[in-house]
């Protein structure tokens, strides 16, 4: 028999059992694509109110490391730059990714910014040069945007003619470098820095000025492909010691359910949301960022049955990313 002083706590217990029991979507991303996904999560969950999604944000080769070096289990990856997971991950902890949006490097600033009445497309090198100026850019070894950065600036060096224009903006405001894009923000908000390096998607949804740079620069064009892959950017490989040369390419965001995966079928469901263009491709849109449609399969024929309808394979994924 069931006495009355019990009833709370058999209550507390099936209260507790039951919250228990709904399912976690984990998702590692970058933290570029922190707005986009937090909208996309909350449409999601309407349709899967069983299902909670956990979404960490940090720069995407940390979130890789994350997974290869600290053993961290999650279910969907989402990748600033598809070269993280061909680099990094495959063939071991993923065997394909999908190409689901683009962007382009901006340099953002605000009206109190120093000298920002001057700065135009052609004399932003000299207005980032002047020691009364401070920029911030992220860590190259953790982050896209970090060594986005820097083919940026190797880039410009090429495209105005300024001899060692690189080593000395590479060289400059070093203390300002934080682990990935989001981190510069409250800098620049705060007035600590004048300018940043970022992507456009993030000066739109936080509403900052920015400049826009050539489309030879700014690694946002396929058009410019070839230009961009004659300059690299030195880093860590996937073994400890071990470092690579990445060649700079167009921009281009990826994403994969890779081999830790605990709930394969809430990623494919989530997965096919984030490349559905009625769906996924309407928030990237409001988000300042260009989806692309239909979205591009690069890797083996892995790619889940689910996803199909939504995605294009092999010589097309290529020829959109060289």
């Amino acid at each position: 028999m069931i006495t009355n002083h019990l009833l709370p706590v058999i209550l507390l217990v099936l209260l507790s059992t039951t919250a228990g029991s709904a399912e976690e979507l984990v998702i590692f991303h970058a933290g570029s694509l922190t707005v986009p996904l937090h909208e996309l999560s909350n449409v999601f969950q309407k349709h899967n109110p069983n299902i909670h999604v956990r979404l960490e944000g940090a720069g995407s080769r940390m979130c890789a490391r994350k997974i290869i070096d600290l053993g961290k289990r999650c279910d969907i990856f989402a990748s600033a730059d598809y070269t993280v997971i061909d680099d990094l991950l495959m063939p071991q902890w993923a065997k394909w990714s999908i190409l689901f949006a683009g962007n382009e490097m901006v340099i953002a600033y605000t009206d109190q910014s120093a000298r920002a009445q001057e700065l135009d497309s052609r004399n932003w090198p000299q207005i980032l040069l002047d020691p009364h100026v401070y920029f911030a850019r992220s860590n190259p070894q953790l982050d896209p945007c970090g060594y986005r950065t820097l083919m940026v600036i190797r880039l410009a060096e090429k495209f105005y003619g300024i001899e060692k224009l690189s080593q000395k903006l590479e060289a400059k405001d070093r203390r300002w470098i934080r682990p990935k894009e989001t981190d510069l923000l409250p800098l620049l908000q705060s007035g600590s820095i004048d300018y940043l390096f970022i992507y456009r998607s993030l000066a739109v949804q936080h509403k900052l000025k920015f400049l826009t740079l050539p489309p030879a620069i700014n690694l946002g064009s396929l058009q410019h492909a070839g230009h961009y892959r004659t300059v690299s950017v030195r880093l860590s490989g996937k073994q400890p010691g071990s470092f690579i040369n990445k060649h700079a390419r167009p921009m281009r965001y990826a994403v994969t359910i890779p081999a830790c995966v605990r709930n394969r079928t809430a990623a494919i469901k989530f997965i096919r949301m984030l490349i559905d263009p009625e769906i996924g491709g309407r928030i990237l849109r409001r988000c300042g960022q260009p989806p692309i449609i239909p979205a591009l399969a690069r890797g083996s024929t892995d790619v889940p049955g689910e996803l199909q309808p939504f995605i294009r394979h092999n010589q097309e994924a290529k020829n959109s990313t060289q």
